[in-house]
């Protein structure tokens, strides 16, 4: 049991916050006119909350600058970040703590600035903020930032990030990537996430939002989201899955796609023609606006059944410059390039760790996760959140994985070991499909789903996978060269918020190394005696 009471009213977030707004703010909270809004990897992210009416239905959202998706943070290879969390949030009928996780950068050495609640850090109280201060070495590509406390993200809390390369080993195959070349792709909720918590089963979304608009079953014609090319040229697709539940088949009508990346990882060219996005995922795509000047239909339709395109629901307009001002006659398929993560690879043929054989790793875990009257559990334990966040847990002395919380949900690893888990897919399991995201690493993919036959000679690297349907056992690998305590849990948010997580602490003999990188904390961390609470 971890001894240190004391701390678990949550004051490590406050450790190193301020109650006000800093003089280097470059956004005064109000949202810009010209979208999509950028700002730099220096800067503020006020938290507020607005109404908006992204599919013609007026809510009170949580948002990231006041506009969903949230402003692009937009920087290059190897910038350093430096992002103070702001939390103006004041609408009682939601959330009105916060936290910002930073989807797919690894933090090395700064497991602290990761953003996931109750595991590296407490939520940010209101009128409170936090200041991430982390790097990103040799990670380029696109990744999102999105709430990581309770189901806050799905309010509307969630915007794309990208690294820019100026040496991307794919710049040849296309002409334009710039911040008119993003498409997010996103579930839209009229009612607000306490009560959507309250449900223990399917939850379904009123509209599906591409780059933040879309229309409901029902509702008005409002405005869909357009994307204007030029004619020969071809254009790099940033395409963001900022969903918190459904999985999207996005298909753009009479054009391929190549896919160049995946999870900010880049892959061998692999031309599709539909491309299932799940929770958390994100690719590049090449598109090449080879087509007739006209108007095509972009179509994201979800998981969920008897889904229609009636109305201009789950769609967005490719425009070519010239084309008239309305909507498309374009007609799907056929599609016969279907989209396989099996045959996915990376670019740079990244080493698979450890013996190329299933069960060979340093550490083997399988993950079993089941359902019991909509509560998740994950070898036969549902996650709660600890009441002293778990880096805080670690830092602070505790000598033994028993002594960690929550109990039966962190998992030991040692140092510079190869880790391979395994997500078996039974019929135990409720819904579905779900996305596996792992904080703090990129891994290898090297049993997919659908694919019964590992890869250990080139998978693919990502962060967030698909556990597949039914027999599927989807396997990964990763070192553990990242000390922290590292979530790994369903995307799908409301899954999340119901048990569908774990903990891995991981290098645990060089945690005392990350205290040097907490700003305003020093030494004191290390040594147990002096956290008596006051700081």
């Amino acid at each position: 049991m971890f001894p240190y009471t004391v701390l678990a009213g949550c004051l490590f977030s406050l450790s190193h916050t301020v109650s006000v707004v800093s003089s280097r703010s470059n956004y005064d909270g109000s949202p810009s006119s010209v979208p999509p809004f950028t700002i730099k990897p220096v800067t503020e992210l006020v938290v507020v909350n607005k109404v908006i009416a992204p599919d013609g239905f007026a809510r009170s959202a949580t948002l990231a600058g006041g506009i969903f998706p949230g402003p692009l943070i937009k920087a290059q290879k190897n910038d350093n970040f430096s992002i103070n969390v702001v939390n103006r949030l004041h609408d009682k009928d939601m959330p009105l703590s916060t936290s910002v996780h930073w989807h797919g950068i690894q933090q090395k050495k700064t497991n602290w600035a990761d953003g996931a609640s109750f595991v590296t850090q407490c939520p940010i109280p209101q009128n409170r903020s936090f200041l991430h201060e982390f790097s990103a070495p040799n990670q380029t590509g696109t990744f999102w930032y999105h709430s990581h406390f309770s189901t806050q993200y799905c309010d509307g809390l969630r915007g794309p990030l990208v690294i820019y390369d100026p040496e991307d080993p794919h710049q040849d195959l296309y002409d334009i990537d710039d911040e008119n070349t993003i498409i997010t792709l996103s579930d839209w909720y009229h009612d607000p996430t306490p009560k959507l918590n309250k449900i223990f089963g399917p939850i379904r979304s009123n509209s599906t939002l591409i780059n933040g608009l879309g229309r409901y079953p029902g509702g008005p014609k409002s405005p869909l989201s357009v994307i204007n090319v030029e004619q020969g040229k071809r254009y790099r697709f940033r395409i963001i899955g900022l969903s918190c539940d459904p999985s999207y088949n996005f298909t753009i009508d009479g054009h391929t796609m190549t896919i160049i990346e995946a999870d900010g990882i880049e892959t061998v060219p692999e031309t599709v023609d539909s491309l299932p996005v799940l929770a958390g995922q994100r690719y590049s795509v090449v598109v090449y606006a080879n087509q007739p000047v006209d108007n095509y239909w972009v179509r994201a339709p979800s998981n969920f059944p008897n889904q229609t395109f009636a109305g201009g629901l789950s769609q967005a307009i490719l425009r070519y410059n010239g084309a008239p001002d309305e909507d498309p006659t374009s007609t799907p398929g056929p599609y016969i390039l279907p989209f396989n993560e099996g045959k996915l690879a990376s670019l740079l043929s990244i080493p698979v760790p450890g013996f190329p054989e299933i069960g060979k790793a340093d550490v083997h875990i399988n993950l079993l996760a089941t359902t019991v009257n909509g509560i998740f559990r994950v070898n036969n334990v549902t996650y709660h959140n600890p009441p002293t966040p778990v880096l805080l847990q670690m830092l602070s002395g505790a000598q033994h994985p028993s002594d960690l919380l929550p109990s039966g949900s962190v998992y030991e690893l040692p140092s510079n070991k190869v880790v391979e888990i395994t997500l078996p897919y039974t019929g135990l399991l409720f819904g579905g499909t779900h996305p596996i995201h792992l904080h703090g690493h990129t891994f290898a993919v090297v049993r997919t789903s659908g694919n019964s036959t590992p890869n250990f000679v080139n998978p693919i690297w990502r962060d967030t996978v698909s556990m597949g349907s039914i027999g599927d056992n989807v396997t990964i690998r990763f070192v553990t060269d990242n000390s922290g305590p590292w979530f790994i849990h369903c995307h799908i948010d409301f899954h999340l918020n119901h048990g569908f997580a774990v903990v891995m602490a991981e290098a645990r003999d060089q945690v005392p190394n990350l205290n040097a990188s907490i700003p305003g904390m020093g030494a004191a961390l290390v040594v147990p005696s002096t956290l008596n609470g006051t700081f």
